[in-house]
């Protein structure tokens, strides 16, 4: 008896920024189902991940590597946030054939800044304590932070990351990643907030306009965390661009997939 074939749905692999961690995109999930996968892993050093002695561009881009290698299931749609937008297009740039498309939020290829948290709080007695305490330390919403937190067994509220490593991370970010991406060919979305300080109009203008096959939108009301501030438009502007890749991929009643 024959089978009408069912698709297979895109799979997007979304990799978090500096102090966040693979659930930030959760919403994103449940906005996208039904039009794709999302997998988002924590990177090292955050969330649940294991912390470890180096924090390079390489080791991220090495862990990115072996997490879609791991998957078996061809090139993926790569989204990344902040660092993991530059993990994502140095990734695409050195391993094209493990990227089918990039999406790229709020982050431009030169870095010359860091957020300072060297005596930033590690734990506080409530969760509204710790975020009171990163208020007094100048970050008016600490609500991104605040994903990465958690209470341990005594009920303590402490930080998945080290601050420490957060620093080392985002020194290994800094530097002029143009080369990188302009390196890949495959299709781009960007995607720029129109409140964030992290990605100018002129930066953005000239990523999409200097690198083929590339697509800029701005969120005008959206700061740096555009998947938070817009999470229902980003997921619109997602699944459109996902439209717009070619061939579905269709498995067959052998169990084998074929690009129509």
């Amino acid at each position: 008896m024959n089978r009408t074939p069912e698709p297979i749905l895109p799979l997007v692999v979304a990799l978090h920024g500096t102090f966040g961690r693979g659930a930030v995109f959760d919403r994103l999930a449940v906005d996208l189902r039904g039009r794709a996968r999302v997998l988002a892993p924590d990177q090292r050093g955050h969330g649940r991940a294991a912390r470890t002695p180096t924090y390079t561009r390489a080791d991220f881009i090495a862990d990115a590597v072996d997490f879609i290698r791991g998957l078996d299931e061809g090139p993926v749609i790569l989204l990344g946030h902040s660092l993991g937008g530059i993990n994502a297009y140095q990734l695409a740039a050195r391993h094209p054939e493990l990227v089918r498309a990039l999406i790229i939020e709020d982050v431009g290829t030169t870095i010359t800044a860091v957020l300072d948290v060297t005596d930033f709080p590690t734990e506080a007695p409530t969760r509204a304590a710790l975020a009171a305490a990163l208020i007094a330390k100048g970050i008016p919403d600490p609500t991104y932070f605040l994903q990465s937190a958690a209470p341990d067994p005594t009920g303590t509220w402490r930080f998945l990351f080290s601050w420490t490593d957060m620093m080392t991370v985002q020194h290994q970010a800094l530097g002029d990643w143009w080369p990188d991406w302009l390196t890949s060919r495959c299709p781009a979305l960007l995607f720029r907030g129109g409140r964030s300080p992290l990605l100018s109009a002129a930066e953005a203008d000239r990523m999409a306009t200097l690198r083929p096959d590339t697509t800029l939108i701005t969120f005008p009301n959206a700061t740096h965390w555009i998947h938070d501030d817009e999470p229902a438009a980003l997921a619109a502007a997602v699944s459109a661009f996902l439209d717009g890749l070619v061939c579905p991929v269709w498995t067959t009643e052998q169990g084998k997939t074929e690009l129509l």
